[in-house]
């Protein structure tokens, strides 16, 4: 065995890869499109292979040839990371029918896991109690309404193929279901290739717990604890914490039995999380299983001790899981915020850009898992998503102490983030007490928030003034293209990294 392992994805999670890599002996490959040639995954990987131009399609969502650089890197493993191909059930196929390991569930499992409805099927099969709905898909319009009015309205619209609130509309009438019913159907189709679509009821201001679980192939698993990801925007969530709140240990064992109830029910090896609703009497309802690392893990990481992406690779390359379900302890508390490159002001429109200046913070307990760095082009085809900001305390109330400070420390120029509105919700009262639900944020931004933008508007306007700047001046010559420029910046760095790049 040659130990390399190729990461199948970009950004903070294929850096955090990286890590778990080296830590453990393993070369560490990287894949990257045209606009990520300069990419700080790309930077810290040992050895880059090009894989296609900027659109996923052709390049991170492009199986064949990531399967084709796999084989020609020699590598051993692919790790898919979160998102493009990570649950994608015909990709982890293909790895096992190359002879290599996919760092993730077999693909038979992925097939059912990632089908809301099987899901929703094996929930019901292991006694796991789900929200009430349909396990079938919608036949159509007056099928969908026939249900609604079975279990009574609000309810959700949902993409069987879905994830990331795409395919998916809160419906609270009749009247509303046809208009949401042609635009939920209509957003599968064009994210997901599949429009079927199945329904549910909403539980009125839920939270939204989710249980991390880790098990191997010989029938151990245990479960890590639960994290709090109630505060969202267009049901993508921003900020995440471990504990939650509201959960007891009782609860606690509950909520964890259930997850390992329904994993061993599909057959699931490595790691995964089983996600819950839980309502204002705190009863819990399957909501679904996300068969991959979660953007949030490291909140979990932090309160238990445990490295999880490399207790990941170790469980696929045929050990067994290096922890008991007696060495999970919980201890203090963890916050996550998740920086994107958005405006909060404007909608969470993306703002993609040169970063032209960046200070992260530091000190005691802050981790910042990033895949940024000053001068990097943020590119507007993929998810804007550019670091998570991560602190640990041995306590609530100073965890948050704690996030406010590394917060103000967090500056990043030339584009617009979500830095300044996590800086207004850790200071705001209701999030301090935890009483928090799905509907939060939302609750948050219709109160008319609108952030101090001075500092920001000033920092953006001298940015932009510095990048013309240079390139109308490099060197002491005058440039009229910034295309010469970066291509000149390509030579130079072509030369210092271990950079491939195949012809397709």
């Amino acid at each position: 065995m040659s130990r390399r392992i190729l990461i199948a994805n970009r950004g903070e999670i294929a850096v955090r890869i990286i890590r778990a890599c080296r830590e453990l002996g393993y070369t560490a490959i990287a894949i990257f499109s045209d606009v990520d040639r300069k990419s700080l995954h790309v930077r810290r990987a040992d050895e880059a292979y090009h894989v296609g131009p900027a659109n996923p399609r052709e390049s991170y969502l492009n199986i064949e040839k990531i399967i084709d650089i796999a084989r020609r890197a020699k590598v051993d493993a692919i790790h898919p990371g979160y998102g493009f191909l990570a649950e994608n059930a015909e990709f982890a196929r293909a790895v096992e029918e190359s002879g290599l390991i996919f760092i993730g569930p077999p693909s038979d499992v992925l097939q059912k896991s990632g089908d809301k409805l099987e899901a929703r099927r094996i929930a019901h099969e292991a006694d796991v109690p789900y929200v009430p709905g349909t396990i079938e898909p919608l036949k159509s319009l007056e099928h969908a309404l026939e249900v609604a009015h079975s279990i009574g309205y609000p309810v959700m619209l949902k993409a069987v193929a879905g994830g990331g609130g795409k395919g998916m509309r809160l419906v609270r009438n009749a009247d509303e279901l046809e208009k949401a019913w042609t635009v939920a159907s209509g957003e599968a189709k064009s994210a997901f290739g599949d429009d079927r679509l199945y329904i549910e009821k909403s539980i009125e201001h839920p939270r939204h717990v989710e249980m991390q679980i880790i098990l191997d192939r010989y029938g151990h698993g245990v479960y890590l604890g639960e994290r709090e990801c109630s505060i969202q925007r267009r049901h993508q969530k921003v900020i995440e914490e471990s504990p939650s709140v509201v959960v007891t240990s009782a609860l606690r064992e509950k909520i964890g039995k259930y997850a390992l109830a329904f994993a061993r029910q599909c057959g699931y090896i490595n790691a995964g999380t089983v996600e819950f609703l839980m309502d204002r009497e705190k009863n819990i309802y399957f909501l679904e299983m996300n068969a991959r690392i979660q953007v949030e893990h490291p909140v979990t990481e932090m309160v238990t001790g445990f490295d999880l992406v490399k207790e990941q690779i170790e469980v696929a390359f045929g050990k067994k899981l290096s922890l008991a379900q007696d060495d999970i302890r919980l201890r203090g508390h963890a916050i996550e915020c998740r920086i994107y490159a958005e405006d909060p002001a404007q909608n969470f429109i993306p703002c993609p850009g040169q970063i032209t200046s960046l200070d992260e913070p530091s000190g005691p307990w802050v981790r910042v898992d990033s895949g940024v760095y000053a001068g990097w082009e943020v590119p507007v085809e993929y998810d804007p998503l550019l670091a998570k900001l991560i602190v640990w305390a041995p306590n609530r109330t100073e965890a948050i102490q704690r996030m406010a400070r590394a917060l103000e420390e967090y500056h990043i120029t030339g584009i617009a983030t979500t830095i300044p509105l996590y800086r207004m919700i850790v200071q705001e009262e209701k999030f301090q007490k935890g009483d928090i639900s799905t509907d939060y944020l939302q609750e948050l931004l219709n109160k008319q928030w609108q952030p101090a933008r001075s500092r920001e508007k000033i920092a953006l306007i001298a940015g932009a003034i510095a990048h013309f700047e240079k390139l109308r001046t490099r060197q002491g010559r005058p440039t009229t293209s910034a295309t010469s420029i970066d291509a000149w910046r390509e030579h130079a760095w072509r030369d210092e990294m271990n950079v491939h790049q195949f012809d397709y």
